[in-house]
Formats: C-alpha cells, structure tokens, sequence
C-alpha cells in the first residue's frame, strides 16, 4: 500500500506540489517554442563570444602580467597556473552572468516576462488556474500586475 502512495505522490502534477507555483513559468504552455529555443542558442553564444571568453582570457592575463611583475606571488610548485585557472573561471562565469540583462530584454520582445517569485505573473493563455488567480485577486479589490 505503501509504494502506491508514493507511485501516486510521485505523479502529481507540477502545479498540486507545495511551492510550485510560486517558481512556476509557464513556458512550455507559449505557442512559440521554436523562438524560444532559437533566443536560447543565441544567448548562449553571444554569451560565450562577447562576455565570457573575453573576460575570462582578460583575467587571466592580467593575473599573468601581476604575477611576472612579482605584486601577486607565484605556486612555488605549480607557478602562476592556479591562479591564471581561478582568475579564468571567475572571468568565465562574471561574463556569463553579466549577459542575463541582454537575455531578458530578447525574451521580452517576443512577450516573456522574466521568472522570479517577487514579479506576479499571468498566463498569455487562459488556463483554470489563472483564471481562479485572477478571480480570486478581483474579489480582494487587487488589480493584477500588467507586463
């Protein structure tokens, strides 16, 4: 009896999960997929090309350049090859994440709202839940946010 219950908690949907909603984006239900995955392999690129690599091969010079001037020490084992690795993955991801704005504002174009639980978001489509949200949100006198 006890694996049937688990079989049945396990199937539950996304949206009758404690939390979830509050996460909730509502992506997959946009008619627009193929956009989508076309604005995500584009970011993903941009983001390597212009930001990321960049900065990571920036960082890992100058950190070169800081230790053969003798301001940063070297490994007396390994060298400078530590550091220049840190200072490249650092360089890697501040690059990576400081494309996110660019990302969004290419997602907002085509109508999708960045996720975050502080923002309140609505359905492009009408759905039962959104429309209890909404319906629950008018009785209480709130307006819902626009985006």
């Amino acid at each position: 009896m006890s694996s049937e219950t688990t079989q049945q908690e396990s199937q539950t949907s996304p949206l009758k999960q404690t939390g979830w909603p509050m996460f909730y984006c509502p992506v997959s239900e946009i008619d627009n997929a193929g956009e989508i995955a076309r604005i995500r392999k584009e970011c993903k690129k941009e983001s390597f090309w212009y930001r990321a690599l960049p900065l990571s091969l920036g960082s890992m010079l100058v950190t070169q350049g800081l230790v053969l001037k003798g301001i940063v020490s070297a490994s007396p084992r390994f060298g400078a090859l530590p550091k220049m690795a840190i200072a490249g993955v650092l360089g890697f991801a501040i690059g990576k994440l400081s494309y996110i704005g660019e990302c969004q504002k290419k997602f907002q174009k085509i109508g999708i709202v960045p996720c975050s639980p502080k923002q309140k978001r609505h359905c492009h489509h009408t759905c039962k839940e959104c429309e209890a949200k909404s319906g629950s949100n008018e009785k209480e006198g709130s307006t819902p946010s626009a985006s």
